[in-house]
């Protein structure tokens, strides 16, 4: 069955020539030969403002481009976030972003005095594709995958998405073309089954 998804590529780097960005292409290819429909946001492309205080997440006004992209992420049945693992966590770009989309009224009820915020996006599921440097199991046995469970409970599970797979991909630097295209055609058969 065809789903919505939306592909959020959080690389900081808006050239596009990273293994980032092959991932997500083939999750395209493979989503869109299946009849996906799908809308793409390139984080390192927008415009947009750092959040600086608690009233401006609360109650500030969204810029065009954050509402574009809040637009998209309703529209979404599946949301895909690539990212590479900077100093142990998302790129800070990328943090700057889902704190601009995910705000009260959007991805999770206004605040009330003594209440869990209602989750206003529950519904979607989520894929997060996450390269790094290390090898995989180390960053999730010796430092516990920390900033993706934060990403998982604190953000997605917060406004009600789930369930929430997850996609480590290790040595990056190191790995050769065969181990590459291996990822890609994962990615290319993940974006063909919409997961």
């Amino acid at each position: 069955m065809a789903r919505h998804i939306v592909i959020i590529q959080g690389h900081p780097d808006s050239r596009g020539n990273r293994f980032g960005h092959a991932l997500a292409a083939a999750y395209a290819q493979g989503a869109e030969a299946a009849g996906h429909e799908l809308n793409v946001i390139e984080v390192a492309r927008l415009d947009f403002p750092l959040l600086r205080s608690k009233e401006d997440f609360e109650q500030g006004t969204p810029p065009d481009t954050i509402r574009q992209a809040q637009d998209a992420i309703a529209w979404a049945e599946h949301l895909v976030i690539f990212y590479p693992l900077w100093l142990g966590t998302m790129p800070a770009l990328l943090k700057a972003f889902l704190e601009q989309v995910f705000r009260p009224g959007f991805a999770i009820g206004k605040p009330q005095a003594g209440k869990m915020p209602k989750k206003l996006l529950a519904g979607k599921t989520a894929r997060i594709v996450v390269t790094m440097g290390m090898p995989a199991f180390i960053y999730r046995w010796y430092f516990r995958a920390h900033s993706l469970k934060s990403l998982k409970r604190n953000i997605l599970g917060l406004s009600g998405i789930g369930p929430i797979k997850e996609s480590l991909i290790g040595m990056i630097e190191a790995s050769d073309d065969s181990k590459r295209q291996k990822w890609l055609a994962k990615m290319r058969d993940l974006g063909s089954r919409g997961r």
